[in-house]
């Protein structure tokens, strides 16, 4: 079970078998208004700018990081992961040109972010050789296979063995809420052949798709098994987590992120 963790009125999410300094945020401590009411981190939802920087200090000091080590990118829904170094912290100060999906690195003091607002967040975490990773599956991302790319980046640039990653799916839309037309499966069953049968089923002309099942047959492939799974949909839990369907896109966005600090994981 993922575990809530208050702070200071900062309420994140942390999962069960990642045992590095992560979280997962809500929609709760933070300092904006109105329909982004009160963790937004979304920069780029029209949201004031100086209180979407304090709310990024708000959680930054909840979870014992600084805003200087966050390194994030500019998501587009794609497969790409980039390997990241302290050189690139400081993604809350300046502007990003990075477009990428997936960070990965083995270094510490270095914060990996993704934002979602339905979303597949995913955190990596490989603790022998002290690497990390952070996914940003929507279904575009889940159908491209980001995750196990990210999990083959980080045998491959970190020498990672999937059988020591710890792997973290959070809170993101459910198959309860994610209805699609045929072209998401016709997606899926690409990558995921047969198995993609496991993934949806049909429901008033519509399907009704579960991505957070989907990433997690990825992962297992890619030859990770320890694997964490939040219960939680977004979609559900709008009160909770910011949800683009169930807003119609009137809203703020959460985060997930992990940093390689292993004496300051919550427990």
């Amino acid at each position: 079970m993922f575990k809530d963790n208050l702070v200071d009125d900062v309420l994140f999410m942390t999962a069960p078998n990642i045992e590095t300094k992560h979280a997962f945020t809500t929609r709760f401590g933070g300092a904006s208004d109105g329909i982004y009411k009160s963790m937004n981190l979304g920069l780029s939802v029209g949201d004031d700018r100086q209180t979407v920087f304090e709310n990024y200090s708000r959680l930054c000091e909840a979870i014992e990081i600084t805003t200087d080590e966050l390194v994030f990118s500019r998501q587009v829904h794609g497969a790409d992961v980039s390997v990241v170094t302290r050189s690139d912290t400081g993604s809350l100060r300046n502007q990003t040109t990075r477009q990428a999906d997936g960070l990965i690195t083995n270094e510490s003091n270095v914060a990996l972010m993704v934002f979602a607002a339905d979303c597949v967040p995913i955190l990596l975490h490989d603790p022998i050789k002290a690497a990390i990773g952070a996914i940003h599956a929507g279904w575009r991302g889940t159908a491209a296979n980001i995750v196990g790319i990210a999990i083959k980046k980080m045998e491959t640039t970190f020498g990672s063995l999937p059988g020591n990653i710890q792997a973290a799916i959070g809170p993101c839309i459910s198959n309860c809420c994610f209805e699609t037309d045929y072209d998401v499966v016709s997606a899926l069953i690409l990558t995921l052949g047969e198995n993609a049968d496991k993934c949806y089923y049909s429901h008033s002309g519509k399907y009704m798709v579960d991505l957070k099942k989907a990433n997690t047959l990825l992962i297992k492939h890619a030859g990770v098994n320890n694997i964490s799974v939040s219960d939680e949909c977004t979609s559900c839990n709008s009160d909770k987590y910011w949800s683009h369907r169930k807003t119609k896109g009137r809203r703020g966005s959460q985060a997930a992120v992990i940093v390689n600090r292993k004496e300051l994981a919550f427990s």
